[in-house]
């Protein structure tokens, strides 16, 4: 199982060229019932990017890359150190704990390798920064229960946490929460409406576009992708993203999430505060990944998020389409976080 998880990191370090991703996703009928089983769709492939078997790394020429307003410098090898956390710029944020910093060898990772040193990740995990101390320790433990997995069996990051939370411990799971939880999540995505996307490819777990310049439909999807490919790679937590979402989506998201648009669902401020910053130990959903929203909410429909939290979240997310998913996702996005 080790040796399993091992080859799922080296593939997760890596950051290159993979395969281009370009389908569509079924939509289920606008129906406002529950969804059955068999009759939900897929999970979609845009939101679960997975690296094709044949992802390589680029190869580490030893050259000291750096990204802008950083005097800090790494080279590749440095920057897929799974025990290291590539700090750009300290400045942004207090001194990071140990396990945030290094990990534990061997099985404990470093956190601010994933999620960076001041907690944004990235589309292909989550944001960490600003949410309540007692819901990470929550997730921590649902991940080491099984209560919390993923529709799409083989995903590295969810394996990694999946590892990681049956070796970590409660001490350091709890330093861990409480920095992340002291940080302020700051803005880094844009949001653009379109009929039309660039074509992408799976860059490492998470979609980056082509230089081709081709554009396809976008249909019902959402394609979030990094402004600057090789900052994000490079683990930078500046990075910024663009989110291209479907023409009038985000006015329909507003709709289901204000008013639960016609009892399809429950407003969000119920549990998630006026604001949609959080409430106690509920987490904020403003200003998150739509790729991590759109999991979220899929993995709740499918059962493989089954905690306490998310099984208040059983029912507003019952009778939801897949289109009503994705403008939940890109109205959210919108927000400040």
């Amino acid at each position: 199982m080790k040796d399993a998880i091992r080859t799922a990191a080296s593939v997760l370090l890596a950051g290159s060229i993979a395969i281009v991703a370009t389908s569509t996703v079924a939509q289920t009928r606008d129906t406002g019932v529950a969804l059955s089983a068999s009759a939900r769709p897929a999970p979609p492939a845009w939101a679960y990017p997975v690296n094709p078997p044949d992802f390589k790394p680029v190869p580490d020429d030893g050259s000291t890359r750096r990204v802008p307003d950083s005097s800090a410098g790494f080279t590749l090898g440095q920057l897929r150190d799974l025990f290291s956390a590539p700090d750009w710029h300290p400045g942004d944020h207090p001194p990071l704990p140990e396990v945030v910093a290094r990990g534990r060898k061997p099985d404990v990772f470093a956190c601010g390798f994933c999620h960076r040193a001041d907690g944004p990740g990235g589309p292909e995990n989550a944001s960490l920064a600003g949410l309540p101390a007692i819901y990470i320790v929550q997730q921590m433990a649902d991940f080491a229960s099984g209560a919390r997995s993923t529709s799409v069996p083989h995903r590295a990051p969810t394996a990694l946490m999946i590892s990681l939370s049956k070796a970590v411990t409660r001490e350091e799971v709890a330093a861990a929460a409480a920095y992340f939880a002291a940080l302020k999540p700051r803005a880094n995505l844009r949001v653009v409406e379109t009929d039309t996307v660039p074509t992408t490819f799976v860059a490492n777990w998470f979609l980056a576009a082509t230089k081709s310049g081709e554009r396809e439909p976008i249909g019902q999807r959402i394609i979030e992708v990094p402004e600057d490919l090789e900052r994000f790679e490079h683990r930078d937590a500046r990075s910024r993203f663009i989110a291209y979402v479907p023409v009038g989506s985000i006015a329909k998201g507003e709709a289901l999430v204000t008013t639960g648009g016609e009892q399809r669902t429950i407003p969000c401020a119920t549990c998630h505060g006026p604001d949609l910053r959080g409430m106690g130990a509920v987490p904020r959903v403003a200003g998150r990944s739509p790729s991590y929203v759109t999991r979220q909410l899929v993995d709740i429909q499918s059962g493989a998020r089954a905690g306490a939290g998310a099984q208040l979240m059983k029912e507003p997310v019952a009778k939801l389409s897949m289109e009503d998913i994705v403008s939940i996702a890109a109205y959210l996005a919108t927000r400040a976080p």
